[in-house]
């Protein structure tokens, strides 16, 4: 399989466990280097999705599941809660979610008072939140590590600085792969090239899915969606946080809104934003987008940070704002476009028997992990 970021170790730990002898190809020099280490850490309690779409579906489950596992494996994380607030012209917008999460069987979200929002967080100035308990945080490089760990132990491995240049299947189904071995870019001499042969193959490549898809020949790539990048930049907060639950805004078009997070450490970031950097060229060479990416925060948009956090606190300085990290959607639909569901194409949409490709995910990935990687094994094994 293609792609050793937290959803790939997800899949590759659920085949090994099932049995199957699994290699995963990773074009960096370690894993989740890419998206899956460029997120806010957030356990999502699946409130925002629409219901039935396997956003919903694998959020929710995939929520009880990836709580239970950091649980029996000492992987850091933390039930702190979160709170969707809104002023006066929100009200609205936080009774659609709250409908919309019951419809996902989200029925623990519980409306605030003005009271209780003050006991609960002082530092807020809202006319009304949403209380969700069951909204966590976890530490990715933890879980990585973990899955990671399981993989190994079930007989798996990770071949790092490995991309797949091309992939056939052959008359008795099996997959023909070529692969490139180091990290010189571009095919440099200090690269070796090799065959491998699988009976399935996974394409979890991220950033990349869709550029590992135009290298496997077949009707398959007919279904490769047009990909399109959102740059997420974070700003950290400076001292010590008022918070001690995650804040969200109402969400905006593109994203969840500039939000308050908290990370397994008590550190507070507030992000992402959404920089929308367009689409981008499926015939890329596999394992190029991450360098391509520009992952620095411009100072400038701290101005914009300040300005949207003070809608819910006030007395947010923008001196206390600094430049903090970023990471990168992979969206399958376009910025004037309603958010697209996750792609994951197994052989009964495209024909091609021990093939599965996934495109589009972004959150909630994370959260999901666990139940994605359970729903390709059953794609795959029954």
């Amino acid at each position: 399989m293609v792609g050793a970021g937290v959803i790939g170790l997800a899949i590759a730990r659920e085949l090994a466990l099932a049995g199957q002898e699994v290699v995963v190809l990773e074009s960096e020099s370690r894993h989740g280097t890419g998206t899956s280490s460029r997120n806010s850490g957030v356990i999502h309690a699946g409130l925002y999705y629409p219901a039935g779409s396997q956003k919903a579906l694998w959020c929710v489950r995939g929520k009880h599941l990836l709580y239970e596992y950091a649980a029996s494996r000492q992987v850091v994380h933390a039930n702190i809660g979160k709170l969707i607030v809104g002023r006066a012209e929100d009200e609205q917008a936080l009774a659609n979610i709250q409908k919309k999460a019951s419809a996902n069987g989200v029925d623990d979200l519980t409306w605030l008072s003005a009271n209780q929002i003050g006991e609960l967080e002082p530092a807020l100035s809202v006319e009304h939140a949403l209380l969700s308990p069951s909204t966590g945080i976890v530490d990715v490089h933890s879980l990585m590590y973990a899955l990671e760990g399981d993989l190994t132990d079930a007989g798996g491995m990770v071949a790092v600085q490995s991309r797949l240049m091309w992939a056939e299947q052959l008359a008795d189904q099996s997959w023909q792969m070529k692969i490139r071995v180091g990290d010189a870019p571009g095919g440099a001499s200090a690269t070796e090239e090799h065959a491998l042969q699988a009976g399935t193959l996974i394409n979890a490549a991220g950033l990349d899915a869709d550029a590992v898809a135009m290298r496997i020949k077949g009707a398959c790539q007919s279904l490769v969606p047009q990909t399109y990048f959102a740059k997420g930049n974070y700003a950290s907060l400076s001292g010590r946080s008022p918070f001690k639950r995650l804040i969200y805004p109402v969400p905006v078009p593109g994203g969840l809104g500039t939000h308050l997070t908290i990370d397994t450490g008590g550190g507070a970031q507030f992000g992402p934003d959404v920089e929308w950097l367009g689409s981008v060229d499926p015939h890329r060479e596999p394992g190029s987008s991450h360098a391509s990416v520009n992952y620095q925060v411009d100072p400038a948009r701290l101005d914009g940070f300040a300005r949207d956090v003070a809608r819910w606190w006030p007395d947010v300085s923008r001196d206390r704002l600094v430049p903090g990290y970023s990471g990168v959607r992979p969206k399958i639909a376009p910025l004037d476009a309603p958010a697209a569901d996750f792609m994951v194409l197994g052989p009964a949409d495209h024909g091609q028997a021990g093939l599965v490709q996934l495109f589009g995910m972004e959150s909630p990935g994370l959260t999901a992990c666990l139940a994605i990687g359970q729903a390709v094994r059953q794609k795959l094994l029954g």
